[in-house]
């Protein structure tokens, strides 16, 4: 068994999915011991994978925590279509109950919201957006339970900003409410880095781990998690930004992807390329899509040859130097922003209360 750092890759990524991906990759295997992975496609144009990290060797493998991880993938989230939208806050709020559930906290454990993020900086900044459309309801439960209905649960929510606003710890605010507030266990929303462009504001995990702010950065601070809070914590992100190598890498694998998909369209050999009106893509090119390696040499020299992570390490080492690893996000994202912190926000209403339902979930968020 081999121990993976993903560093050594020039790679960053919180999603499990991707260090998992990436792995399996690196190690020439189908499947990685002390990692189960299950993909359900059952919902059209949504797809839920859970991955399971048994134990710390294979946490290793993989560069993550030993815990479970459930991804909902929904590409089409780029369309801005709302019934769409609806469909996956719908799916998100059933995966969020059911995974509550499994790990035996009902309606009657009290939760606490943590908002991660800078609320100035629009990429960072899912956790305010989603704790402001939050139902929040602790103060009733403690000033008017009378007029609390059933099937509401007690939730309370913060937004704690970040170090070089506060100048404090963002675990040490959290542990300070915590300590007085008395939650069963808290739920923590932050920004995460991906490291393919097409899970970019389209991808939201959900993982029993806890969560260390701006580690897909490399900027880690003291963890969120059950050993530093001494209560389940459960957290919620969403890839809003990738480094430049990657867009670089992405690029060169398109082009590559393309090319062969307009030679066998057009049956023509591979030495003679000519471009061509393709059918809309969707799916991200993968390596059976691309051509053989002879040819990719025709195309792009010795780089066209390289493993996506030779070619990846070495775009990062060409970029490092310069200043121009950039961390990149796109230019729609304020409109991205608002829909996926709708989506999160609603599905969290609609897990978390019992009596928030499909009919009137829009009532607690605007």
């Amino acid at each position: 068994m081999h121990d993976v750092d993903l560093a050594s890759y020039g790679v960053r990524t919180d999603l499990a999915l991707e260090a998992h991906e990436l792995a399996v990759k690196a190690q020439d295997k189908s499947e990685l011991a002390g990692v189960r992975v299950d993909t359900d496609d059952s919902d059209p144009g949504i797809r839920v994978t859970r991955v399971v990290v048994e134990n710390e060797e294979a946490g290793r493998q993989i560069g993550m925590m030993p815990g479970r991880y459930v991804t909902v993938e929904a590409p089409k989230l780029r369309d801005n279509d709302t019934k769409f939208e609806d469909r996956v806050m719908r799916r998100f709020a059933r995966e969020f109950a059911q995974y509550l559930g499994e790990l035996g906290l009902t309606e009657e454990k009290k939760a606490l919201v943590v908002g991660l993020g800078n609320w100035n900086v629009t990429p960072d900044a899912l956790g305010p957006m989603v704790v402001e459309n939050l139902l929040v309801t602790r103060h009733l439960f403690k000033l008017a339970p009378e007029s609390v209905e059933e099937g509401y649960r007690e939730v309370s929510a913060i937004s704690p900003g970040v170090l070089g606003i506060t100048g404090i710890e963002t675990s040490e605010i959290v542990f300070g409410v915590v300590e007085k507030s008395r939650p069963d266990f808290v739920i923590a929303i932050d920004s995460l880095a991906s490291r393919a462009l097409h899970r970019v504001n389209t991808t939201i995990q959900i993982a029993d781990t806890g969560i260390k702010p701006g580690s897909g950065l490399g900027n880690q601070r003291k963890a969120i998690d059950r050993e530093t809070l001494g209560i389940p914590v459960v957290s919620i992100g969403v890839p809003t930004v990738v480094y430049a190598a990657t867009i670089a890498n992405d690029v060169i694998t398109y082009l590559l992807g393309h090319f062969a998909q307009s030679m066998r369209e057009q049956n023509r050999p591979y030495n003679r390329l000519a471009l061509s009106e393709l059918p809309e893509r969707r799916e991200p090119y993968t390596e059976e899509d691309l051509p053989p390696l002879e040819v990719r040499k025709t195309y792009l020299g010795l780089v066209g040859q390289l493993a996506e992570q030779e070619k990846r390490e070495l775009i990062r080492e060409v970029l490092q130097p310069l200043g121009q690893n950039l961390v990149v996000t796109p230019k729609e994202v304020d409109e991205f922003m608002a829909g996926i912190a709708n989506i999160i926000s609603s599905g969290l209403n609609k897990a978390l209360h019992r009596q928030v339902n499909q009919d009137n979930v829009g009532a607690y968020t605007h």
